[in-house]
């Protein structure tokens, strides 16, 4: 495919605009439909970025035979049943993490992305995250094996708001959405799939239904350990910390910086051709889809995953 790709992009809230932004460095993407449920927000997104069509419902987007692709930031909730939809409508999709909320879901979605034979792609962004692969390159290259990482997932969220600190109309989930992006990259990362998995969860918020604390303990079939602690009720430093410790040395990966055990500054600014994970995940999306090839982070690829967070489900309704 030469041609440039045309994308809708559903959700204009703060994880669509980082892909906006993203798009915005990549050649050869237009998005000409923008998708949210607010239709002057939606508005006034679009006239930002010269998007030309708005709507609410995603089915008006997919109705537009120049869409090749579509790219779903819109409540986990909504996730696999929008995904299945961009899919039975001949279009390429990519999805923001997480993939589905249930197993069964999840499942479904990877078969019928199998069945049409489209790129399908979702968000898990610690694989493109240039710190993330700084280390993925020394694994690859046999120069570190890992031994054992320590992730802290923690935000301040007692009330329903978003990335941008506005309320948010859904509700967000520690261990689908949150769990997932260390789940897959621990995986990933170690090279051998998951094959023990244990969970526990704190007091269940009496308004927004969901736990606020929660810790989760992994073993790859390698031998590789990950403990990772999650938490909505941290009121301190934010965000998700990687601690990897390997044979040959130790790293921290801060968001988009790394550094060694010793707290010596990695300069990882050569590793890809931006700093923006979101950026690389796009760039990752419309490149399947030129050379007609799967993606890294494509559904049947983190598949594994949810089947993980499945089972750690069931031990913590059990």
């Amino acid at each position: 495919m030469s041609k440039t790709i045309k994308v809708a992009l559903a959700g204009a809230g703060a994880f669509g605009i980082k892909h906006l932004d993203g798009i915005k460095n990549i050649d050869g993407v237009e998005v000409v439909s923008l998708i949210s449920r607010d239709l002057a927000k939606t508005k006034e997104v679009a006239d930002k970025y010269g998007i030309q069509h708005i709507t609410t419902d995603l089915a008006d987007s997919l109705a537009l035979p120049e869409v090749d692709a579509v790219i779903l930031c819109t409540p986990t909730q909504m996730h696999a049943a929008q995904s299945l939809a961009c899919l039975k409508a001949g279009k390429h999709v990519q999805v923001e993490i997480p993939l589905a909320d249930s197993w069964k879901d999840a499942e479904e979605v990877a078969r019928v992305a199998k069945e049409k034979g489209l790129v399908a792609m979702c968000g898990h962004t610690r694989r493109f995250n240039p710190s993330h692969q700084w280390v993925h390159n020394k694994i690859k290259a046999g120069e570190f094996n890992i031994q054992q990482m320590d992730v802290q997932t923690y935000f301040f969220r007692r009330t329903n708001m978003n990335a941008l600190g506005q309320a948010r109309s859904w509700t967000d989930h520690l261990l689908w959405h949150h769990a997932a992006h260390t789940v897959d990259l621990f995986a990933y990362q170690a090279g051998s799939p998951i094959v023990k998995a244990n969970a526990v969860q704190g007091p269940i918020h009496p308004t927004l239904g969901i736990a606020m604390d929660m810790s989760i303990q992994l073993q790859a079939a390698n031998g590789a350990i990950c403990t990772l602690s999650l938490s909505f009720n941290n009121d301190g430093p934010l965000g998700t910390y990687f601690r990897y410790i390997g044979d040959t040395g130790t790293y921290l990966a801060r968001y988009d910086d790394l550094f060694t055990g010793k707290e010596a500054q990695i300069d990882v600014s050569q590793v890809a051709v931006s700093m923006n994970g979101i950026e690389l995940q796009d760039r990752e999306f419309f490149a399947a889809i030129k050379e007609g090839r799967e993606p890294n982070s494509s559904v049947a690829q983190v598949l594994p995953c949810y089947k993980v967070l499945h089972e750690l489900e069931l031990q913590l309704n059990a």
